[in-house]
């Protein structure tokens, strides 16, 4: 099962490395960009949906886990082939397109946070005239 796990979220980066191979194009950069960052919401929005059908299991998660430990090296490492300070020179728009992404991530966070949430449970209401047991009246 856990197997499972590894294969969602390689499917995902996979998916996610199209998806910033595509904008980069579209955008006329010659890179990836945001690949990572697509790859991870896919596995999120995934997974908390697969798991919300019961279809995610505890044993596939810890598949995810393993590979969550190793994110953060992974993206260190992403980072150091990068050319910032070319970026830097090249002009503001480098600084633009960081300062905005860093907008809409913050912006995202409520549309995110409400999705995990389960939706309230209405009260059943009763007919008037008829009281729960142990309430006054």
């Amino acid at each position: 099962m856990i197997i499972y796990g590894v294969a969602l979220l390689s499917i995902c980066t996979l998916l996610g490395v199209l998806i910033g191979d595509l904008l980069g194009a579209a955008i006329g950069v010659k890179a990836n960009v945001g690949g990572v960052g697509f790859a991870m919401l896919l596995l999120l929005f995934v997974s908390e949906h697969l798991k919300g059908r019961g279809r995610f299991v505890q044993q596939s998660s810890q598949g995810v886990a393993f590979w969550t430990a190793m994110y953060i090296p992974i993206v260190v490492a992403m980072a150091a082939q990068q050319n910032v300070l070319g970026a830097i020179k090249g002009g503001p728009m480098a600084l633009i397109a960081g300062a905005l992404a860093t907008v809409v991530c913050f912006a995202l966070i409520p549309v995110i946070d409400r999705i995990g949430r389960p939706k309230p449970q209405l009260a059943e209401q009763q007919p008037s005239g008829q009281h729960r047991p142990g309430e006054t009246a």
